[in-house]
This record gives C-alpha cells, sequence and structure tokens, in this order.
C-alpha cells in the first residue's frame, strides 16, 4: 500500500491524499488550495494524477479546503462514487455552487482589467455548471454504516464533531495476506461544541492520519466565549446599539444563532431582532434544521423542550434571503443583532452593515473567528480607528470586540487525547492540514508521550505502509 501527500502537507488548506491499495486508487479528501492568487490557481487546475484513473474519493466534509476542488475533478475526467454523509453531501450541494459562482465572478472581474491591457483572458478553476455535476456523485452513508469503496477495503466514517456531517475515515485494509487499519481524521473537534456530537476518538488504528492545525495552541472552554457573547450583548442592549458580526456562513453562524436562542430562551437577553444577513447561511440553516440525527443530546433535549419546537428558529429570529430585506434591517429600530458573511469582512452583505454602523459608539462591531492579514476583519480586530470600506474612508467609533474560543478545530490537548486514544496500536503517526507553527510543537508533544514515528510530511511525499 502506498500513501501519497498532496494537498494540506506543511500547510492548511487543499487537503487531497491519495491511497493505492493494489491497483486500486482512492482519494481522501479534495480540498482547493488557498494561497496568493496564481500559485492556487496553478494548483487547483493541475492534479499530481489522473482523474480519470481513481477509482474511489472519500470525503471528510463540506468546508472548501476539503472538498472545493471536486468541481474541477469531475470536470477533469472523474466518474466514480464520493463517499460521505448526508449531512456532508447536502452542505456540500450549496457550498460548491456558491463556490463556482464565486470564480466566475472573480474570472470575469479580473479579465476586465486584462482585456484593457491587452493581456491573455483567463477562465474560471470551474462554473456553477461544473460544480452542478458533483451531486450525482455522491453516495451517502450513515455513521458506522459500512462501505467497499475498492475490493479489499473495508470503510466507515465516525463523527469527527467539527461541523454538521463531518467524518473521520476508518479504512480497514486487506493486502497480500496483511490486515490494518487506516484512520484519516478530516478535521477534529472538540468537546462541548453547541449543536453537534463530540469527536469519536480513534481506536485500533495502524496508522493514523490526523490534522495538527492548532497543535501549538491551548483552547478556551466554548462555555467561556458564550458568556462572553452574552456581555457583549447586555452591553449592546443597553446603549441602544447594534451588534455586528462578520461570521462564516458554515458552522459559525449556526452556533451564534442557537446561542442567542439559548440566551433569549433562559431570560439572559431580552427578546430583541436578530437577523441572519447571508444567502449561503441561510441555505446551510435550513439544511442545519434537516439533519437532526446530527445534533447532540443537549440539543435534542432544548428542541423537545422548546416552544418553537427548533435550535435555529425563534420568534424575532429573521432570516433575510433577499437584497430588500437585507436593505430594511438598516431601518429597524435598535438594539438587535446582525449576523452576516463574510466571516473575514472581506466581501458579502457584512460590507453594507459595517460602513452604517462603524461610525456610532452604541454599537458593537464583534469579531469571533480568527482574521488572516491585510483583511478588512483583521483591521477591525486590530483596532484601527481609519477603516476603508467601498473606498470610502469611515472613522470608526463602534466598539470592537474579539471573542476566542468559538473555533471549531481541537487544539493541542485534543489533539494530543485524539492521538493517545490509539497509542497502544498505532505504528505510525501523519500530521497533516498543518504550518509548521502547529504541527511542529504537537509533534514534540507526541514523541514525548512516548509515540514512535511522527513524521509531518512534504508535499508530494510517499510512503510505503
Amino acid at each position: 500500500m502506498k500513501l501519497h501527500f498532496l494537498g494540506a502537507a506543511r500547510t492548511v488548506t487543499g487537503s487531497m491524499h491519495l491511497l493505492e491499495v493494489g491497483q486500486h486508487k482512492i482519494l481522501l479528501d479534495c480540498g482547493l488550495y488557498q494561497g496568493r492568487r496564481k500559485e492556487s490557481y496553478k494548483r487547483n487546475r493541475n492534479f499530481p494524477f489522473s482523474p480519470a484513473d481513481l477509482d474511489a474519493v472519500i470525503l471528510s466534509h463540506a468546508h472548501i479546503d476539503h472538498s472545493g476542488n471536486l468541481p474541477n475533478l469531475v470536470k477533469q475526467g472523474y466518474k466514480g462514487p464520493i463517499f460521505t454523509t448526508h449531512a456532508t453531501a447536502h452542505l456540500d450541494n450549496i457550498m460548491l455552487l456558491d463556490s463556482g459562482y464565486i470564480h466566475e465572478k472573480d474570472a470575469e472581474y479580473l479579465n476586465k482589467k486584462l482585456k484593457k491591457r491587452r493581456k491573455e483572458l483567463v477562465e474560471p478553476l470551474y462554473t456553477k455548471e461544473d460544480a452542478a455535476r458533483v451531486s450525482p456523485l455522491f453516495s451517502m452513508t450513515h455513521y458506522g454504516q459500512s462501505f467497499e469503496p475498492v475490493p479489499g477495503v473495508k470503510a466507515h466514517l465516525v463523527d469527527a464533531g467539527h461541523i454538521l456531517g463531518s467524518a473521520a475515515v476508518v479504512l480497514d485494509i486487506e493486502e497480500n495476506g496483511r490486515s490494518f487499519r487506516l484512520w484519516f481524521s478530516g478535521d477534529i473537534g472538540r468537546p462541548g461544541l453547541l449543536l453537534i456530537n463530540d469527536p469519536v476518538l480513534p481506536s485500533k488504528a495502524d496508522y493514523l492520519i490526523m490534522e495538527s492545525t492548532y497543535g501549538d495552541t491551548k483552547k478556551r472552554d466554548p462555555d467561556a466565549a458564550f458568556i462572553e457573547l452574552k456581555e457583549v450583548v447586555q452591553r449592546t442592549i443597553h446603549r441602544k446599539g447594534r451588534v455586528i458580526i462578520p461570521a462564516f456562513a458554515v458552522g459559525r453562524t449556526q452556533e451564534l444563532v442557537f446561542g442567542l436562542h439559548q440566551m433569549i430562551e433562559n431570560g439572559d437577553i431580552p427578546e430583541i431582532p436578530v437577523f441572519v444577513d447571508s444567502p449561503l447561511a441561510i441555505r446551510a440553516s435550513q439544511i442545519f434544521s434537516q439533519h437532526p440525527e446530527c445534533f447532540d443530546e443537549e440539543t435534542r433535549q432544548f428542541i423537545a423542550e422548546d416552544k418553537h419546537q427548533a435550535a435555529l428558529g425563534f420568534d424575532r429570529l429573521q432570516y433575510t434571503l433577499s437584497v430588500e430585506e437585507s436593505k430594511r434591517i438598516n431601518y429597524t429600530t435598535p438594539p438587535f443583532v446582525v449576523i452576516s458573511a463574510s466571516g473575514m469582512a472581506e466581501t458579502g452583505r457584512i460590507l453594507h452593515h459595517l460602513k452604517n454602523n462603524i461610525e456610532d459608539p452604541r454599537n458593537t462591531i464583534l469579531i469571533v473567528s480568527w482574521q488572516a492579514p491585510h483583511t478588512l476583519g483583521r483591521r477591525l480586530a486590530d483596532q484601527e480607528t481609519d477603516i476603508r470600506i467601498f473606498g470610502k474612508h469611515y472613522r470608526r467609533r463602534a466598539e470592537v470586540v474579539t471573542i476566542n474560543g468559538f473555533s471549531s478545530h481541537a487544539g493541542q490537548e485534543g489533539l494530543l487525547a485524539y492521538a493517545k486514544a490509539t497509542q497502544d496500536t498505532v505504528k505510525k503517526v501523519f500530521l497533516v492540514h498543518g504550518e509548521p507553527r502547529g504541527a511542529e510543537p504537537l509533534r514534540e508533544k507526541l514523541i514525548g508521550a512516548g509515540f514512535k514515528d511522527v513524521l509531518y510530511p512534504e508535499p508530494g511525499a510517499e510512503f510505503d505502509l
């Protein structure tokens, strides 16, 4: 058996690992590499294998850095099954279409500039039409349900506790008289996240491929983050202001909505309007509501006892799908909360909410996720006061609060616990989906804990197992 690390090796995007078992080939994830425009385009367009030669794809979850290059894979000749959970397939249907739309618009914008300079035009990596061709290939499975992606390999998925439908991939392999288990973690969640179950820990694995994104970080308790959220909302309500939250459409938005729902039901905050103003987030929330089998016991109990019989629905919650509905939010009497995309405040409707509210000291801009350098979200998190939006300068007078602790990734302690769960049997641990600052400290901790062979593969590295 050969294992090739073709993406998310020494970086955190573009998850893609190729497994050769006899004459058969299985691809674990097919994510978009995200980085500088030219490098990203080249890496995502050119696979280091022939897509038509693959026998099966197994997808851990719907985040774009794990699934976002599936349309290109299909476009270049892959026709086999894509095994994943029901919830992941349903989320990915909307996320890939959205991604295709973005690629089309990016190419359209770039080509306007290139045309003026009489340079060669570019094609989008893929289109919405390309993305739509992925859906018929999904082969949906339940957690724990056995399937055979290729002869000699029995597989099943277990809950990774990261986002709705996320899974670790368990492969029980027989090859040349040998039997062994390969466990691919996907992205590892952490205990105590709202809505979804805790991650299932690995067992009896001979080889473990696991993420290392936050292998250097101690994570805050999610409960502490929601206590801080409650205090921020209470403070803003007291001064009759508006809470503006840039949030990722899948996962973070739904956590915040459920947390605010709980606060209202518990009487921690009054029944103020809460707006979810992102078409993708709205569609994702509908899919969350269609998959209660992915909810944890606490969420199911809350739904059973709640007068609305819903986690993501309550009297003052409004999902604003149209542009007209979005514009009307600005004329609503505060206090209220707006949750809108994008998570780093670079595109989308959140920009309009920021420009309309950034100069009012009664308002709060709430940052709830990591912000990449050079983004508007980072400038806000850094407490800058001169803010440029749509080419116009604004004086930031609104309070800016950053709350850490909402991350759906395990920190160092969670990652160590994950690996230690199968320490008695594991022969090799491969650390992926992490930059050196996250992976190297985790590797040192694992070796210190008695793990004999902990590897941090280079891009393109190949191993015989």
